[in-house]
């Protein structure tokens, strides 16, 4: 069959672009997820055209043979994991920004194009593309919309699943598929387009992107605010809320958070804080929004309340929060990364929660959040060399989740399902929207060669 598979996919692809040494297909085996198995793919193909997309799953299907689409291989949930003997279809070889139309804001982008590529693509138009995952200078916008990911600006411009205005697919059986539009408008049919964002390949393989960009927002001042509690801290988040305003950025850090990136890149934080808060305006008057705030955080309990004088200081304290999974994962050598989501007014519960958690098991687990949209990023420190400490932080994970769910959250806010969740969908969802999912998977893929096991 390998042998087979591979002088088919062959004669679709230029020789390089068909890698079958194990020793290089094996760098392809697995994202950055932990605790989730990996397989042996029999190839990995990287293709650079639309066509040789389509050459790959008309191969796949005619010797029903699995495929995993993939991209930068960031992702935290497994979904971009190998199975044994598949063809790895990775699209980073397919990056070509085609179009960017200032007038209606749009870009048209292939899979593999960077996050942090199209920002600099736009810039110059004056135009924008919002989401930013903590990953944007490496992770590519087909992971992105398979991920349906988030990032630092949600709280003000939302998610990857609102800018997707329209999608190219490569369905199972080599079909291409156009959903969407172009407009700024329209509800023709139903929205495939949305049924795509964040299947994490399980439906199709998205090979050109319509992506909505907005104008260049004014330059963006960051506050600081330190906390005696990470439960005043959430109370801040609250009242900002509560008020109504609309920072572009409202992000949390614990104290454990807090000390690791202090200790990986002596940045000078106050480690005698119990929680940071950062926010962020790009309005035209920033000052005098964070001064607005900053009021309320003294109102809820902060202890010092920094405004930052300048664009550089506020990317300074930016880069903090940027760095709190590096500095996380260098506490142990392992970390798991969880995603709950929960209503903002159940914030406070949910760190407190955690950190009983981290107690009951002995671990550390630090606490960042997207805490404007209740996004909690609960990270659990271990030695992955130690079977008793990975056994304790694999329950400590399962244990945030059902946490979670029992303050009216989700298990995950933008990370996706992946491997690392399935079997927390079905609790989440319940049989009868099981069912329906299970439908449209079998619509699309009748013979289950889509990322099998990922999602569902």
């Amino acid at each position: 069959m390998s042998t087979a598979l591979v002088d088919l996919l062959r004669e679709g692809l230029p020789a390089e672009a068909v890698l079958t040494d194990p020793d290089v297909t094996a760098a392809y085996s697995r994202d950055m997820a932990g605790f989730c198995e990996a397989g042996v793919p029999a190839a990995v193909v990287l293709p650079r055209t639309v066509e040789q997309v389509q050459h790959v799953m008309r191969t796949a299907t005619a010797l029903r043979v699995p495929v995993v689409p993939q991209g930068a291989r960031t992702g935290l949930s497994g979904a971009a994991n190998a199975v044994d003997g598949c063809v790895v279809l990775s699209l980073v070889r397919m990056d070509r920004v085609l179009e960017i139309d200032p007038v209606d804001r749009i870009a048209v982008v292939e899979p593999g194009v960077v996050n942090a590529a199209l920002a600099r693509a736009v810039a110059p138009h004056g135009l924008v593309y919002p989401p930013d995952p903590s990953s944007w200078e490496t992770c590519t916008i087909g992971g992105n919309i398979g991920t349906a990911s988030g990032g630092l600006c949600c709280v003000k411009y939302g998610v990857t699943a609102e800018y997707v205005l329209g999608l190219d697919v490569v369905l199972a059986d080599g079909r291409l598929l156009r959903t969407g539009r172009r407009t700024a408008k329209g509800v023709a049919g139903y929205d495939l387009t949305r049924l795509f964002v964040g299947s994490e390949g399980s439906l199709g393989i998205v090979v050109r992107a319509v992506l909505a960009l907005r104008p260049k927002p004014s330059a963006r001042l960051v506050l600081a605010a330190e906390f005696p509690s990470a439960v005043a801290a959430c109370d801040a988040v609250c009242r900002i809320m509560r008020d109504g305003h609309v920072p572009s950025l409202l992000e949390l850090m614990d104290r454990t958070t807090v000390r690791a990136v202090n200790a990986l890149a002596r940045m000078g934080l106050p480690e005698e804080t119990e929680a940071l808060l950062l926010v962020a305006f790009d309005t035209p008057d920033p000052a005098a929004d964070l001064a607005a705030v900053g009021a309320l955080c003294e109102a809820a309990g902060a202890t010092e309340v920094v405004p930052a004088d300048d664009e550089a200081e506020s990317e300074l304290l930016l880069q903090a929060r940027r760095l709190a999974l590096n500095a996380l994962e260098a506490v142990k050598g392992t970390t798991m990364i969880d995603d709950v989501c929960v209503p903002r007014s159940r914030l406070g519960e949910m760190i407190e929660g955690v950190e009983r958690i981290a107690e009951r098991h002995a671990l550390t687990i630090g606490v960042c959040a997207h805490a404007g949209d209740g996004n909690t990023h609960p990270t659990v420190c271990f030695d992955a060399a130690d079977p008793d400490e990975s056994r304790r932080a694999r329950e400590s994970f399962d244990e945030i989740m059902a946490l979670g769910l029992s303050l009216g959250g989700t298990i995950t806010g933008e990370h996706g399902v992946g491997m690392l969740k399935k079997e927390w969908l079905a609790r989440e969802l319940g049989p009868v929207a099981m069912e329906m999912s299970h439908a449209v998977k079998r619509a699309f893929d009748p013979l289950g060669i889509l990322n099998p096991g990922k999602v569902l």
